[in-house]
């Protein structure tokens, strides 16, 4: 099993159960160097006094907070170490509010619970189902590496997740950010064609059916330029849809979709009787192999 990046111990009410967390995802993703156009030069970060243009070494260095008025408030590192929080053993779970009320906005990074050894397996199996059946979450707070996470703890499967959350004020108010934004529609053919167009292109979740195309690309750019070869990409951007041309966009978008669907039945319907015929003509062999017994 992979090494936990943090353990400690769930609790809920007056029951504790010893776990490890671990990451649950990864990204995939080419990492690439900094140089010089034209040369083989690396590019390099550097520590530099503005003023002197000198490296300063590490050890010498302070954090400043920005105040205003160009003034700042100097802090050493021994400061902040002093009050961070220490490193927290408990998940201690303080309610259990309903999966679906959190709006996805709030989760952060997801990572796997796992019983840290053989004798918490029960004790683990126990939350995890009772979560599971009643569709609930736990909220907790907890500190990794010198920072205090807020998580929701939920079942998924076998497996219990947590989920790292933002906190409320991290949440950005869109009415600030973006401005005026569209008011409710007004409903009318335009709404109804709309859900139509949302109806006919419904299908299943289904998380494999997605590939990071972009580094798939990227991959091959950097494959073919090593080759010699250069690779060019033409993707035309989409014109925005006019008021005038919303209807016969729309239209045309629900009529596409359900044709798509119509094709894609169609196709799985043939597949499906192939196989019925093929073990309707194992039967007859079958039988006349006992009459040849008898």
């Amino acid at each position: 099993m992979a090494r936990a990046i943090w353990t400690g111990f769930i609790s809920f009410g007056l029951v504790s159960v010893p776990v490890g967390l671990h990451s649950a995802t990864e990204e995939h993703e080419l990492d690439f160097h900094q140089f010089q156009r034209g040369t083989s030069d690396r590019i390099r970060y550097k520590r530099v006094n503005e003023r002197t243009g000198r490296e300063v070494d590490y050890a010498k260095i302070v954090k400043g907070h920005d105040v205003g008025g160009g003034e700042y408030v100097i802090v050493e590192q021994e400061e902040l170490a002093d009050i961070a929080p220490g490193r927290s053993r408990s998940l201690e779970i303080t309610r259990f509010v309903d999966l679906d009320e959190i709006d996805p906005i709030h989760f952060q990074k997801s990572y796997y619970l796992a019983p840290s050894d053989t004798g918490s397996a029960s004790s683990y199996g126990l939350l995890r189902d009772a979560l599971a059946k009643t569709n609930r979450a736990g909220i907790a707070s907890f500190v990794m590496r010198s920072k205090e996470y807020l998580a929701a703890i939920r079942a998924d499967g076998k497996v219990i997740v947590l989920e790292t959350m933002f906190f409320a004020d991290e949440i950005r108010d869109p009415a600030k950010e973006l401005g005026d934004l569209p008011a409710k529609s007004s409903g009318g053919k335009n709404l109804s064609m709309a859900m139509d167009l949302v109806e006919a292109m419904s299908d299943t979740w289904r998380p494999g059916d997605y590939k990071d195309s972009y580094t798939e690309r990227v991959k091959k750019l950097v494959a073919d330029k090593r080759k010699g070869k250069e690779l060019v990409f033409n993707e035309e951007e989409p014109e925005a849809t006019t008021t005038t041309d919303l209807v016969s966009a729309l239209r045309a978008s629900v009529e596409a979709a359900r044709t798509r669907r119509e094709s894609a039945k169609k196709t799985t319907a043939k597949k499906a009787p192939a196989k019925k015929a093929s073990a309707r003509k194992k039967t007859p062999a079958k039988k006349s192999a006992k009459k040849k017994t008898a």
